[in-house]
């Protein structure tokens, strides 16, 4: 498989995922500036949108959409337990990428994250974000993961938590929250992949700082 992915962004869940089922991978970093992977090609002729994820599988087919991506990988490495195996289990599961995607990713810290959002979006996103992690917190209270076990959900969550730091949110009111993001970061597929995507993401800061 090819993952293509920019540093600390979503497509660290994919990473996260890889690692933990131990399987093999390309990875081939794209440039968010220049939509430029290293070997000069032009990222919008793989994903038109020049978004991250996309994954080129074994058989050669394109995936894009990182929660549909995370659910491909379940299936193809069962091994590695990333997805329940009952019907009731998956559709909680569904239930718990679309909660990321949307309610926390989308809607929470896009608009936080984007230095080219007017800060009316910026307060409206932080408001909503009361509830969402509110919503969260009492789900995770007693819990070790979203589900039974970890999954290609909490692979997803754990990345998106770890935004936070540099957004006004201070997960420090969710003490269940914080213990989970703390815990899972402690995982070693979410150490190895976050310490990777930490010094990939510095190396591209230098790549486009300003030369005096």
């Amino acid at each position: 498989m090819q993952l293509y992915f920019s540093p600390l962004s979503c497509s660290a869940a994919t990473r996260i995922c890889l690692y933990e089922a131990g399987a093999e991978a390309v990875f081939t970093e794209v440039d968010r500036k220049t939509k430029r992977t290293p070997d000069g090609r032009d990222y919008l002729e793989v994903n038109p949108l020049g978004l991250v994820p996309t994954l080129r599988t074994d058989d050669g087919d394109l995936l894009t959409e990182n929660a549909s991506i995370l659910q491909y990988l379940a299936g193809a490495l069962p091994h590695a337990g990333l997805a329940p195996d009952d019907s009731r289990g998956r559709v909680r599961l569904q239930q718990w990428l679309s909660f990321v995607g949307t309610e926390l990713h989308k809607a929470t810290f896009s608009p936080l994250l984007d230095a080219e959002a007017p800060e009316g979006a910026k307060g409206y996103a932080l408001g909503k974000a009361m509830t969402r992690l509110a919503y969260l917190e009492q789900h995770l209270t007693g819990r070790e993961f979203l589900l039974e076990r970890f999954s290609v959900a909490d692979a997803y969550l754990v990345t998106v938590l770890g935004w936070s730091v540099a957004t006004p949110i201070d997960l420090k009111k969710w003490p269940a929250i914080s213990a989970y993001l703390a815990r899972l970061q402690e995982r070693p597929s979410v150490a190895k992949a976050f310490s990777e995507e930490r010094r990939l993401y510095g190396a591209r800061l230098e790549k486009h700082k300003p030369r005096a």
